[in-house]
């Protein structure tokens, strides 16, 4: 049971610090200068990942969904 929870802390800390780092670079595409964006585009990505953590979350529940397929703008 103990290596169990060992992998789980193990594989959660590296998962979420991965996702916190991307995110952050998600964040870094708001810089109006270098890139051309829209509200569309914003409401796209954060729809979509809100939809996924979400749909994470319900995971620990009990609930399980056929993964769909890779985020696209255009």
């Amino acid at each position: 049971m103990r290596d169990r929870r060992a992998k789980f802390v193990e594989l959660a800390e590296s998962r979420v610090n991965r996702a916190i780092k991307d995110l952050r670079l998600i964040g870094n595409l708001s810089n109006s200068s270098a890139y051309a964006y829209g509200e569309d585009d914003i409401r796209k990505i954060f729809r979509t990942l809100q939809k996924e953590v979400d749909g994470a979350k319900s995971r620990f529940g009990g609930d399980t969904k056929a993964k769909e397929e890779g985020f696209r703008l255009e």
